[in-house]
């Protein structure tokens, strides 16, 4: 029995490097067998590509007319045509650069979208850690309430116990095992998920203790690095930038298109060819559209302005939530320290008779309690740090 309770303590006060390293390793195989990334790494590729149409000089245009004379005598007239449009200089550099900037645009997208999955694994992994030590928790209590059901079925055989007491611990033992079957159940649901998550791929994860990133010290200092490194953020800055790319691009194409070729006319005495140059003016074609070029500026620096906001105050309710949350970790990490000896005790005055098995059941069942209370609070404690942490792209 101080086996067990001095494991139940251990649970809180040590983390295996190993299981950190598993559930990284389960997030990385995640990250390449998941169906829905591979979806979506090949849209960020298909609009990478969309993002390099148009930015081309137009289809060069060929003409070509055979006209009949009237009167006959004059013969006909076969004319050619050759014209190509150019941008300026300037227009065409602006859409190479524009190709670029929504090529980061995808991949930001894509690191976002990449963010919220990789999250839900690591959930995963945290909730599947709750329930391996519960389940590990669980199996020692059963164990020892399976000695007690042995040792007072012989009592009550030999006349030393009543079967009230007997029943005590028999159901006691059935409880247990029912308690058992239920995480067993939640477990094989979470390793499910996974599963999904993993392409269909299964996972083995029977790791039952911590060791993730520690609190930040100071959320401030923090908080310049998660900004700078956040994802979603980085997204609507890009937008942003776009946008304005748009509205610069938007005034250049005001500017007049230029056009030149070669060009024919031969008849049955005469032949002339040469160059032909032509230019576009630009009046109606482009009308209103750098006026919603600048809207939509507007509209992402408002964006961007409210994004940050909400980031920053997200991860402050995080960052406290968290920290309240270790608080009350290591609160019950204490009590169950304290309460190390009065277990111990409690395991003594039944083996010397001085309590009876209800006592003693009753009296346990508040220590063990308080373990699997202190087990939520660890786990819950993990779930925040990791939503805290994925904000930043880590």
């Amino acid at each position: 029995m101080k086996t067990i309770i001095c494991f139940a303590v251990a649970v809180f006060t040590c983390a295996s490097l190993n299981a950190q390293d598993n559930i990284s390793a389960v997030v990385s195989e995640i990250d390449v067998n998941n169906t829905t990334l591979k979806a979506l790494r090949a849209d960020m590729k298909a609009q990478q590509i969309g993002n390099r149409t148009g930015i081309f000089l137009p289809n060069p245009e060929v003409e070509f007319g055979y006209l009949w004379g009237s009167p006959g005598s004059i013969g006909t007239k076969k004319d050619l045509g050759l014209t190509q449009t150019f941008d300026f200089a300037t227009v065409s550099g602006m859409k190479r650069r524009m190709a670029k900037s929504r090529d980061r645009l995808a991949e930001y997208q894509y690191m976002a979208d990449r963010q919220a999955i990789l999250l839900e694994a690591r959930n995963y992994c945290v909730e599947l850690v709750y329930y391996n030590a519960v389940c590990r928790e669980l199996d020692r209590r059963i164990s020892r309430a399976a000695e007690l059901e042995t040792a007072w079925k012989r009592r009550l055989d030999n006349g030393d116990a009543g079967i009230l007491e007997y029943n005590k611990a028999k159901l006691s033992l059935v409880s247990l095992k029912g308690e058992k079957s239920r995480m067993e159940v939640e477990r094989k649901a979470l390793l499910a998920g996974l599963r999904r998550l993993n392409g269909g791929i299964d996972i083995a994860f029977d790791d039952s203790s911590y060791n993730s990133l520690p609190m930040p010290s100071d959320f401030n200092s923090w908080y310049a690095s998660a900004e700078a490194k956040s994802p979603a953020l980085k997204y609507v800055r890009q937008q942003t930038e776009v946008s304005r790319g748009e509205m610069k691009l938007s005034r250049a194409e005001g500017l007049p298109n230029i056009s030149a070729g070669y060009t024919s006319e031969r008849t049955m005495e005469e032949t002339f060819q040469g160059i032909s140059v032509g230019i576009s003016i630009p009046l109606w074609e482009n009308k209103n559209k750098i006026r919603q070029a600048k809207a939509a500026v507007s509209a992402a620096e408002a964006r961007q302005a409210d994004a940050v906001e909400q980031f920053y105050v997200r991860l402050q309710e995080l960052y406290d939530r968290a920290a309240g949350l270790k608080s009350v970790m290591d609160g019950y990490r204490e009590t169950l320290a304290s309460a190390r000896n009065n277990n111990e005790l409690l395991v003594k005055a039944l083996d010397a008779g001085q309590i009876s098995i209800v006592d003693y059941i009753v009296e346990s069942s508040m220590y063990y309690d308080t373990v699997e209370q202190a087990l939520a609070a660890e786990r819950d404690y993990e779930l925040a740090k990791a939503e805290l942490y994925s904000n930043t792209g880590e």
